[in-house]
């Protein structure tokens, strides 16, 4: 991983078959803080998007996991840490 500097932030990022993919996380926690990080995983719509880019991109994706997290996100009871 090599880490760049944006605003006086580091942003690490990865090269994988000459694409680069850069951590949404340290974007996210320059921006509001860890606080910020787990609201974001809260929504619907971002589990939405992570579930597709999963299934687009990981060919081990975990579907029936995915399938109890997606069933839990947007409620005021559902919580997820950036490791889950």
């Amino acid at each position: 991983m090599s880490e760049l500097n944006v605003l006086n932030q580091k942003i690490t990022y990865m090269k994988i078959n000459d694409e680069d993919y850069i951590s949404i996380t340290d974007m996210l926690k320059s921006k509001d803080g860890d606080f910020f990080v787990s609201d974001w995983l809260r929504n619907r719509n971002t589990i939405e998007f992570l579930g597709i880019w999963e299934e687009i991109h990981n060919p081990t994706f975990n579907y029936g996991e995915f399938a109890i997290i997606k069933s839990q996100a947007g409620l005021n009871s559902y919580k997820i840490s950036v490791k889950e």
